[in-house]
């Protein structure tokens, strides 16, 4: 999945008790070509989850997470469907298709919130205008973002207060 061909997002993972959706940007290669979100050895979404939830994240397989994550009330999408970039900067993201967001927040009857991972995945904000839902900006869990875990982890306890 490398190169600059198209790219496209997975699937939601979402039950209807969720009460924080997660969103993304588009993954990256090494997610792609896992076929798991954060699939990134650096990518830091794993150990913050798991620090927030309590949850042993780190330990389990990808399954496995996924199923401790919507336990904890987490679902996770993207905001870009599909999209043409070369490797897996933000930056390099063109002829974006967006994600249905709020056809997805609304099929969440117990959603809470919903927290965008970067500054790429917070600029589709704009879809959920009107819905009764806290809007949270994350610092990136990507490890292109270079801010210190510590301080990514200070923002991202904000989530603890929905699940």
């Amino acid at each position: 999945m490398s190169g600059e061909g198209a790219k496209s997002c997975f699937p939601p993972v979402a039950r209807p008790d969720a009460r924080v959706l997660v969103l993304g940007s588009l993954p990256g290669d090494a997610s792609l070509q896992a076929g798991q979100y954060y699939a990134h050895p650096r990518n830091q979404f794993w150990p913050l989850m798991q620090a927030i939830t309590g949850r042993p994240l780190a330990e389990l397989a990808y399954a496995e997470r996924l199923e401790a994550l919507q336990q904890a009330g987490v679902a996770l999408w993207d905001v870009i469907a599909s999209a043409r970039r070369r490797g897996s900067l933000d930056a390099d993201i063109r002829d974006q298709q967006a994600n249905d967001l709020r056809e997805l927040a609304q099929s969440l009857p117990r959603l809470r919130a919903v927290a965008f991972n970067g500054a790429t995945a917070a600029r589709a904000a704009g879809q959920l205008d009107g819905l009764a839902l806290d809007i949270l900006a994350l610092p990136s869990s990507s490890p292109a973002h270079t801010l210190a875990f510590d301080r990514k982890l200070e923002v991202w306890r904000q989530l603890g207060r929905y699940l």
